[in-house]
């Protein structure tokens, strides 16, 4: 009887101390530590594209080219006090970009070189017909730069965290800033276990 309760007990121990999983939908806002997660990435990238391509710069460059701009992201430097994945939130502001149908978009640096590396192998090993010739690329009009900065106020177990996002949409032809742009969070985070 002993050896049973003992092995009954272990087993609600071990069952108590179990990982629990559930699963929620992608865009739910979960905030657990107070940290830059997900959800600011995509709300921040989606608000400064919004913001981006309803200004004057891409009707000028429409009305002086006739052509609708073509963008590339750059470098978004984190200078803030955390780890952020920065390339979440570039991937965030590109489809923001693509998907608001008021850009063109060319490949980042690294994705170009990819893609070079393959009409190479197609001008040995593909058909003529079907061969992509090189010298062909589109090339960006304006690139995308930015960073992302924290400033961070702690007194006991109360934390306040302050994220600024700054973007600028420069001009290749004359590094002309033809957009400024800017997002503020600021978050309260209490915890009786608060780490800096």
């Amino acid at each position: 009887m002993i050896k049973w309760i003992s092995f009954s007990l272990s087993i609600l121990l071990l069952s108590a101390c179990g990982t629990s999983v559930k699963r929620v939908d992608s865009d739910e806002t979960i905030d657990l530590s107070g940290a830059w997660n997900d959800s600011d990435s995509r709300m921040v990238a989606e608000e400064m594209i919004d913001d981006a391509v309803s200004r004057p710069w891409i009707g000028d460059f429409v009305s002086k080219t006739g052509n609708i701009p073509t963008v590339i992201v750059g470098d978004v430097r984190n200078l803030s006090h955390e780890h952020i994945n920065v390339k979440t939130f570039i991937a965030d502001m590109e489809r923001s970009l693509v998907n608001s149908g008021k850009v063109d978009f060319v490949a980042s640096s690294k994705e170009r070189g990819q893609i070079r590396d393959e009409r190479i192998d197609q001008d040995i090993n593909a058909r003529e017909e079907t061969r992509k010739a090189a010298g062909q690329e589109a090339g960006a009009d304006f690139m995308l730069i930015g960073q992302i900065n924290t400033i961070i106020d702690v007194d006991s177990n109360e934390q306040v965290r302050f994220y600024q996002v700054d973007l600028t949409m420069v001009s290749m032809t004359d590094n002309r800033k033809v957009w400024l742009g800017q997002k503020k969070i600021k978050k309260f985070v209490k915890n009786s276990k608060l780490r800096y």
